[in-house]
C-alpha cells in the first residue's frame, strides 16, 4: 500500500522531501518509518538465514497490521466545535460570517437567506421569492449579504439593516446559468461563477452585468481574489484553474499536475498563493503565480474526497473532508494534516469561511452551522 495513502504527514510531498515520522490525526502512531524499515530489514536478514520463525512472522505481521489500521482509518482527533441549529429543511449550503458579528448563511432548501446571532443562537430568515434556490453568500464590503442564486438566475442583495432584497438578473441570453459563488474585486465589482459554464462581473453602482463563456464549458465552481488584485476561478467538470483578465473578460486555463482532479473551491493565501481543492483526487493544491509552480499533497484517509477550502489569517489551510465527516487542518509550513471529526455524521459541508479565530462551517446535511475557534492552540500539533 503505498505511503502516501496511509499517513497525515505524506512521506513524500511533490517537491521530492521525504518525511520520517508517521502520525494519525490528533496522536502519534508508535510505529514509524524507520521503525517499519527496521522490522523489514531484520525480517528479510532473518529469512537469509534460515531462521525465520512463525513467532517472528506474526509478530511483524500484527505489527504491520495494527499499524496499518491505526492510519488508515485516520482517527481524528477530538475538537471543541460550537454548533447553531437553524431551521428545519433549510441545508445551508453557504457560511458567512461578518466582520464581527451576525452569520449569514443561505438556506437552499427554502429559497432564504438566514442570519445568525451567534451569541443567542436567534435566526432571522429572509425569503428571496418564488423559485429561489440559493447557492453562495459573501458578505461585501458595504455589509451587505450578496448571493448567487441559481433558481432566480440573479445576483440578489440583502441589506444588513433593512433585510430589504435586490435582484440582479443575468442577461435573457444566459438561462440556467446554475450560478455558484462570488467575491468581490478591488474596485468593489462583484465576479461570480456559473456552473452551466459561465462567469460575470456585476457593478453594484450602476447594475451593469458582464456575463463571459468559460473554458471547456460546464463546470465554473468556487472563485477568490489574491492580495494583488488578481482574479482565479475553479472549475469542477473542467479540471483546472482558471485566471480572469479584468479588462477584457478573457480567461487564462492553468493545469494543476493531476489530471481530472476536479478542482471545486479556491482561495488565495496572505502572499497570493492559488489554493484548490481537488474533489476527484482527493488533495489540496496550490498554484503559485510568481513562480508558476504547483504543489499538491494527498489528504490524508481512504478515498478523501475534498470539498470546501478556506485559509485563514495566519496562511493555515482548511478544508472539509466527506469520507471521513472530518475539518481538516493543513500547515503548509510543516506540510502537516491534522482531521477533526464533525460532531455529526452526514454533515455534508459545502463551504467554509471565517473570520480571525474562528472557523465557520455550513452542515448542509443537517441543519446546522459549526464554529471551530481556530485561534486556540491545536492538540498535538508542532
Amino acid at each position: 500500500m503505498p505511503a502516501t495513502r496511509l499517513v497525515c504527514v505524506p512521506p513524500e510531498s511533490s517537491s521530492g522531501k521525504r518525511h520520517s515520522k508517521l502520525t494519525t490525526v490528533g496522536k502519534a502512531i508508535l510505529v514509524t518509518e524507520a521503525n517499519l524499515n527496521h522490522i523489514a530489514n531484520a525480517t528479510a536478514s532473518a529469512t537469509a538465514k534460515g531462521i525465520f520463525t512463525s513467532r517472528l512472522f506474526r509478530y511483524f505481521a500484527s505489527v504491520l497490521v495494527d499499524a496499518m489500521l491505526a492510519i488508515g482509518s485516520v482517527q481524528a482527533q477530538s475538537a471543541s466545535f460550537d454548533s447553531f441549529a437553524v431551521p428545519s429543511g433549510s441545508a445551508p449550503h453557504d457560511v458567512a460570517p461578518e466582520p464581527g458579528g451576525a452569520v449569514w448563511y443561505t438556506a437552499q432548501a427554502q429559497g432564504a437567506v438566514g442570519r445568525l446571532d451567534p451569541r443567542t443562537g436567534k435566526t432571522d430568515r429572509v425569503p428571496l421569492g418564488d423559485g429561489s434556490a440559493p447557492h453562495g453568500v459573501i458578505v461585501g464590503p458595504d455589509g451587505a449579504a450578496w448571493i448567487t442564486d441559481g433558481g432566480l438566475n440573479a445576483i440578489v442583495r440583502v441589506d444588513s439593516k433593512t433585510l430589504a432584497v435586490t435582484r440582479f438578473p443575468l442577461p435573457k441570453d444566459r438561462q440556467n446559468a446554475n450560478l455558484n459563488t462570488a467575491v468581490f474585486d478591488k474596485r468593489g465589482h462583484l465576479w461570480f461563477t456559473g456552473q452551466a459554464g459561465i462567469y460575470g462581473e456585476l457593478d453594484p453602482g450602476s447594475g451593469s452585468m458582464r456575463v463571459f463563456n468559460a473554458p471547456r464549458g460546464p463546470g465554473a465552481y468556487g472563485i477568490c481574489v489574491t492580495p494583488d488584485g488578481s482574479l482565479y476561478f475553479a472549475s469542477l467538470a473542467g479540471s483546472y484553474l482558471g485566471r480572469i483578465d479584468p479588462v477584457s473578460g478573457a480567461a487564462q486555463v492553468i493545469e494543476p499536475p493531476t489530471p481530472e482532479q476536479g478542482a471545486r473551491r479556491v482561495w488565495s493565501d496572505s502572499k497570493g498563493r492559488v489554493w484548490i481543492s481537488e474533489w476527484n483526487a482527493g488533495k489540496v493544491g496550490v498554484f503559485d503565480p510568481a513562480a508558476h509552480r504547483w504543489r499538491e499533497w494527498k489528504l490524508p484517509g481512504s478515498d478523501p474526497h475534498a470539498y470546501a477550502i478556506f485559509v485563514d489569517d495566519r496562511d493555515i489551510v482548511w478544508l472539509s473532508e466527506w469520507s471521513a465527516n472530518a475539518l481538516v487542518r493543513f500547515d503548509p509550513r510543516t506540510e502537516r494534516f491534522e482531521m477533526f471529526a464533525l460532531p455529526r455524521p452526514h454533515a455534508n459541508v459545502r463551504q467554509m469561511m471565517g473570520r480571525p479565530g474562528e472557523v465557520w462551517l455550513s452542515e448542509s446535511g443537517t441543519d446546522h452551522l459549526l464554529r471551530y475557534r481556530s485561534g486556540a492552540a491545536v492538540v498535538g500539533s508542532k
